[in-house]
């Protein structure tokens, strides 16, 4: 084993001597010292696997399906980096079709977002937000200037409404209505986030649902809707 030590050693020593001196060139036999650099670095530690593997006394055929296991191992983990985006993609499409009001998001090779939410049975676009943290069900509203929290969403949410000031006067579906200012550290409708967003939290029954407002919408770079489909784009 000593003897193999010192063989490595000298390839070593041997390999860098020859890109020293051959740095000014910038080849060594023939290649670039990239190149040969790499060949030496690789070869080397080909050889020190080998003679580990032979010195271990395993069977061939043992080595040789461990290693095929590897290589696939290794393969399926490059490929999952690769195609990161469409398994992103089909994830969100399976969960959009199992749950109901899931937003289906989608994002390119360039890291830009989209995401399409279905119209609901009551004919309006509705999704699962995340405020705080916290899913929460939220009814599109481009009529309303502001994101508008129910209650008990606020509570869920992590906001103490007892301690709130509802001074501002809001008009909602079941009439006029007081209001609390809040911001919410984070809102995120599927792979879209936005952080330290103002919202209102209407006191009491004021409100039966948490609509999702301009405050939010507007910070997109574009949104449309085609037919039973309501598209934001970030």
């Amino acid at each position: 084993m000593s003897r193999f030590l010192w063989i490595i050693l000298a390839v070593i020593g041997g390999g860098l001597i020859l890109l020293v001196l051959n740095d000014s060139s910038g080849e060594t036999f023939g290649i670039t010292n990239d190149a040969f650099g790499q060949t030496l670095y690789l070869g080397i530690w080909g050889t020190v696997v080998a003679a580990g593997i032979l010195g271990s006394g395993m069977r061939l055929g043992y080595v040789a399906r461990t290693l095929a296991l590897w290589m696939l191992v290794i393969l399926v983990l490059i490929a999952g980096y690769q195609y990161r985006y469409e398994l992103q993609d089909f994830a969100s499409r399976v969960t959009a079709g199992l749950v109901p009001g899931s937003p289906l998001s989608i994002t390119d090779s360039e890291g830009n977002h989209t995401v399409m939410l279905e119209k609901l049975a009551n004919g309006h676009f509705g999704t699962t937000a995340l405020v705080n943290g916290a899913a929460i069900n939220v009814m599109v509203d481009t009529g309303a200037t502001s994101t508008v929290l129910t209650v008990a969403d606020a509570e869920r949410a992590g906001f103490d409404t007892s301690r709130l000031n509802y001074t501002i006067t809001v008009s909602t579906a079941n009439g006029m209505a007081r209001a609390a200012s809040v911001v919410a550290e984070e809102i995120s409708i599927g792979a879209i986030t936005r952080r330290r967003v103002p919202m209102l939290v209407a006191e009491g029954n004021g409100l039966d649902q948490t609509l999702l407002g301009m405050n939010f919408i507007g910070t997109l770079s574009g949104f449309d809707v085609r037919g039973d489909r309501m598209i934001l784009r970030d």
